[in-house]
């Protein structure tokens, strides 16, 4: 079990990031094999959370890179989604489980500089009640 716990947190952690992950089929999967709910539902918020602080180192650093050519966003995109982060505030991390969007907004909060702890307790927040209706719904599914 100790394997597929680690299976779930490497998940977890790789979906908060840019790649394509998707830690819901892994911990349906779990479920599927009797895996206890509640300790699933901590490991996977755990690495998603931690996941999504990667972002938000990341966000911290990246504008010291916006003059070299490489850098790929444009100023009018940085400007743009720093306005909406403003305009909403921080209580929109609580949306960063999204699949679309939500690691943007993990980014963009370290590009705000949003203090660290209520980072993490928002969106540890908003992972972990995505990661519970996953379990509630398992409960229910005909497979």
């Amino acid at each position: 079990m100790i394997l597929s716990y680690l299976l779930l947190f490497g998940s977890a952690f790789l979906a908060a990031t840019i790649l394509p992950f998707y830690s819901e089929v892994i911990l349906f999967a779990l479920l599927r094999e009797g895996g206890d709910p509640i300790m699933l539902v901590v490991i996977a918020t755990l690495g998603n959370t931690l996941g999504a602080v990667v972002n938000w180192v990341l966000g911290l650093y990246l504008l010291h890179f916006r003059d070299r050519r490489w850098f790929y966003f444009s100023q009018s995109q940085i400007d743009r989604a720093q306005r909406w982060f403003q305009r909403y505030g921080f209580w929109s991390l609580l949306l960063a489980w999204m699949p679309i969007g939500g690691d943007a907004l993990t980014l963009i909060a370290g590009i705000m500089r949003v203090r660290l702890w209520i980072f993490l307790l928002l969106v540890a927040t908003g992972k972990a009640l995505r990661y519970i209706s996953v379990v509630y719904f398992a409960a229910w599914s005909p497979l």
